[in-house]
């Protein structure tokens, strides 16, 4: 799956276009290391880590959504490992 539409379909990021923009701007990392591309193919099992909203989060990827559903189906899709 894209990185992008993870992002999307897990609820990270709010629009599609604001999941690019995460993943072009170079500040998330995949497995420890740097991603400046939006289709950058994630799966099961990747650890993810990004700033958002001024904190650093580490998530580890459980399940790949299938669409973008509830909240609480989107927080099935991952671990959170760090949140500060």
């Amino acid at each position: 799956m894209r990185l992008d539409v993870f992002l999307w379909h897990a609820r990270l990021a709010k629009t599609r276009v604001l999941a690019q923009a995460m993943a072009v701007d170079g500040h998330l990392r995949i497995d420890g290391r740097a991603v400046d591309r939006s289709h950058h193919p994630v799966r099961v099992g990747n650890v993810l880590t990004f700033m958002t909203a001024g904190r650093v989060r580490v998530l580890r990827i459980e399940a790949l959504p299938t669409r973008r559903g509830p909240p609480a189906e989107a927080r099935e899709c991952y671990q959170e490992l760090i949140a500060g």
